[in-house]
């Protein structure tokens, strides 16, 4: 079975530095290199397209978003964003995920080399599921865009369930996970505003997930 290829692309060298010694542990895979910014990665790039792609927002020449948006549109690729723990983090995290990432890891701003090494499995974890994730309905990235919500008739069809006697509520339930937030954003902005209460469980690092819900709450009637 081939390796899954991986480009790392942060401007912190001690970043790169980890992220490829604990990424070449695991014998299913590659790492093709590292780049301090978007337009080095690019050019690496040329050379060989990466499987998946790990990318810091915040960096010189070019930040990350910007480098998401121009990949999805010329080729999209399974891309997991490194995000720092913070409320401009997770806001911009949210953008990224609307741009097409599948998966985001959170870094601290201070001790990122153990609080990354001490998360080794679910970076690893993170890598794999990014690579068995189905891009096949990213959608091409569009100033001011929001998810279109369509006529209401083509509303999401929902397994209808009879209740139990002697009870009157029903609850939609939805799991996502590595490429779910994209999918979550069509279902709830073409669900009509008849439909029932929806619980979402989402694989998300806990500091991102409440910009997550403002989000999803702002694409439902």
């Amino acid at each position: 079975m081939p390796r899954i290829s991986v480009l790392i692309v942060d401007d912190s060298a001690v970043v790169r530095q980890v992220l490829s010694e604990i990424l070449r542990e695991d014998p299913g895979i590659e790492v093709l290199g590292a780049a301090s910014d978007p337009i080095f990665a690019r050019r690496r790039m040329n050379l060989r397209w990466p499987d998946v792609m790990i990318v810091d927002v915040e960096m010189p020449r070019m930040d990350g978003i910007t480098f998401l948006r121009r990949i999805m549109a010329e080729r999209p690729t399974p891309v997991v964003i490194c995000s720092s723990l913070t409320k401009k983090g997770a806001e911009t995290t949210m953008q990224a995920l609307s741009a097409g990432a599948v998966e985001v890891i959170g870094k601290p701003q201070l001790g990122v080399k153990g609080f990354l090494q001490e998360g080794a499995s679910e970076l690893i974890g993170a890598v794999k599921a990014a690579a068995r994730a189905n891009l096949r309905h990213v959608r091409p990235f569009a100033a001011e865009s929001t998810v279109p919500k369509g006529p209401r008739t083509e509303a999401v069809r929902v397994a209808a369930v009879e209740p139990r006697p002697g009870t009157a509520r029903r609850v939609v339930a939805i799991g996502a996970s590595t490429g779910g937030t994209q999918a979550l954003e069509v279902i709830l902005a073409r669900l009509p505003h008849s439909s029932p209460g929806l619980v979402i469980v989402e694989h998300m690092p806990e500091k991102f997930t409440a910009a997550f819900a403002g989000r999803l709450n702002t694409l439902s009637e």
